[in-house]
């Protein structure tokens, strides 16, 4: 017990190496939930994916600097993993809950039109979709733009027109 006190320390007094160490532990069990809760959490970034993310960086990082008791820390990082893959699981099997949970994509460009109650839903302006055409297709316009898809991880997706490369593609 002495060598791991002496090791990690115990409270806010801790020295350089004690500090080491307990962020060499950190990252490591903070590996393991990342790998408990899934690749999307740190994949696919949603809303709801970043919410893990913030939240376990707040509190691991109270473990390294010694601001709160390790084990009952880990023990909530740990739940929080927990909780964000029951969470997944069930949005897998429920449209209604992953659509509540992680957001819908939304249309705002179609055809020469925009779609002004999903822009303002998504508070986003028809500059941005205009970034997007700049920065996809390199164009000032939208000419090439059949449709502008605001999808639910905030990227802007646009379907160019005709035959030539249809599908979607991020910008």
């Amino acid at each position: 017990m002495d060598v791991i006190l002496a090791l990690f320390g115990e409270g806010k007094d801790l020295t350089a190496l004690q500090t080491v160490m307990r962020a060499i532990v950190v990252f490591i069990v903070t590996l393991v939930f990342i790998r408990i809760s899934g690749r999307r959490s740190f994949g696919q970034r949603s809303p709801f994916d970043y919410v893990v993310a913030i939240l376990l960086g707040a509190t691991l990082s109270r473990v390294i600097v010694g601001a709160s008791p390790v084990v009952p820390t880990l023990a909530a990082s740990l739940v929080i993993v927990l909780i964000h893959r029951a969470l997944a699981w069930c949005c897998v099997r429920s449209p209604w809950l992953e659509t509540l949970v992680v957001g819908a994509e939304r249309e705002v460009y179609r055809d020469g039109r925009f779609d002004s109650r999903q822009m303002s839903a998504a508070l986003i302006t028809r500059t941005d979709v205009f970034e997007a055409a700049r920065r996809e297709f390199h164009t000032p316009d939208l000419h090439d733009v059949q449709a502008a898809i605001l999808e639910r991880n905030g990227q802007m997706s646009l379907i160019r027109k005709g035959g030539k490369d249809e599908g979607r593609s991020s910008a």
